[in-house]
């Protein structure tokens, strides 16, 4: 059996056969989820036919019909809206700034980055809530302080992806276009950004999930059911005797989360494919 597993003359069996123990394991009971959430009757244990009861067609337990359960749901789109539009920007300037600053106040710098990486997030969100409580009393709880935490703790993740690309791709595309004239901003828009473009969509991408998906800041934060997220409303009604309703919930959160992700990554190989058309041949230059 060992023999076969190693299987020294081609590749090693036992990799396929721990990336599909993986698989089983991880994805497995995600699917038996989203099955109950299909469920015809009010049983998340036992099948019981096939309906979209629970998503639309039940007139008061769906999850149109529940304002509670559509509202955590538009909740958490929101606060993941607004962390890609907030977190993305600000996490590229910070790791153009990072990357390019020498010293030894930069290197502090770069490693008081990291710690909202490291740091556990309950603490993260107990800091949260006191700073606005006591310090930052202007800022209510609720959407904007939510929208506030979900910054802070995603722009470590846009900074350490970016910031990557950045070390790989090196100074020398900057100097060659400096060295033909371009300004240092014109060098930044035309050289850089554009190699940028796969850490900035896979940032995107990991911040609107991370977002979706946070339950302790958003917990921390929150003011009331009026601003639960998915993720709260999925804890604090699990307790109780839920239907399958909070699996449609938890389906709807993870296909709008899976749909993003591919809008994402299709709208960056279009604009891949467009650049590549667009740029001068060899035979353009010799003309």
């Amino acid at each position: 059996m060992r023999r076969w597993l190693r299987n020294a003359w081609g590749k090693p069996r036992f990799l396929l056969l721990f990336t599909l123990a993986y698989f089983a394991w991880s994805i497995v009971p995600i699917l038996v989820a989203v099955r109950f959430s299909f469920n015809e009757g009010r049983s998340r244990s036992t099948a019981q036919g096939w309906s979209t009861r629970w998503y639309w067609d039940d007139p008061d337990l769906s999850v149109r019909a529940d304002p509670d359960l559509f509202g955590a749901l538009t909740q958490s789109l929101t606060l993941a809206a607004i962390a890609v539009v907030v977190t993305v920007p600000l996490g590229v300037a910070l790791a153009v700034g990072l990357t390019r600053w020498r010293g030894r106040l930069a290197t502090a710098s770069r490693f008081g980055s990291m710690v909202p990486l490291v740091t556990p997030e309950i603490v993260m969100g107990v800091a949260l809530l006191l700073v606005f409580v006591h310090v930052f009393e202007f800022v209510p709880l609720g959407t904007e302080a939510q929208a506030i935490g979900h910054v802070t703790f995603s722009l470590a993740f846009v900074l350490i992806i970016v910031r990557g690309r950045l070390l790989s791709i090196g100074p020398e595309y900057e100097e060659a276009a400096r060295d033909l004239g371009a300004s240092p901003l014109q060098s930044l828009r035309l050289a850089l950004f554009p190699l940028l473009v796969p850490a900035i969509v896979a940032s995107a991408i990991i911040v609107f999930a991370i977002s979706m998906d946070d339950f302790v800041v958003s917990n921390y934060l929150s003011s009331g059911a009026a601003t639960d997220t998915v993720p709260v409303k999925i804890y604090s009604t699990g307790r109780t005797a839920p239907t399958p309703a909070l699996n449609a919930l938890a389906s709807l959160t993870l296909g709008v989360t899976i749909l993003i992700a591919l809008v994402l990554f299709v709208v960056w190989r279009l604009v891949r494919r467009r650049r590549g058309a667009e740029e001068p041949t060899a035979e353009a230059f010799a003309a």
